[in-house]
This record gives structure tokens, C-alpha cells and sequence, in this order.
């Protein structure tokens, strides 16, 4: 793979974790606040909120890197 398109696709693929994590940060009280204020503010709510948003960014980031490098050994 040419260089240029290597580092392009890596560029990518650290870019979108990012993009889809902050997603996910914003869009997780919809899905599962249940709409109570008092559980939201609890620390567990806090460590499930955060928890989530890592695994999904590290699962796209190394599926991302994963593919940008499967191929780039000559």
C-alpha cells in the first residue's frame, strides 16, 4: 500500500473512535438515563457511561488499525 495512503487511513482510524466515542458519551443518557435524574447522577451511572464510551472507541481503533496495517508489510 502506498505511503501516503497509509498514513491517510491511520489518520482516519484514530479520528473516528474519537468522533463516534464523543457520540456515544452524548447519546447514552437517551438510551439508558431512563430519564431519572436522581440514578444519572449516581457514580455507578458515571463508570457505566465512561465504560462503554472507551470499549467502543478501543474496538474501533484497533479494528481500524487492524485493517490500515493488514497489508502494509512488503
Amino acid at each position: 500500500m502506498d505511503n501516503t495512503l497509509t498514513v491517510i487511513l491511520g489518520i482516519v482510524a484514530i479520528l473516528l473512535p474519537v468522533v463516534v466515542g464523543r457520540l456515544v458519551w452524548k447519546r447514552f443518557d437517551q438510551y439508558f438515563g431512563r430519564g431519572d435524574e436522581a440514578y444519572m447522577d449516581t457514580l455507578e451511572y458515571f463508570l457505566k457511561k465512561i465504560g462503554m464510551t472507551i470499549l467502543v472507541a478501543f474496538v474501533l481503533l484497533w479494528i481500524g488499525m487492524s485493517l490500515v496495517f493488514n497489508g502494509s508489510t512488503s
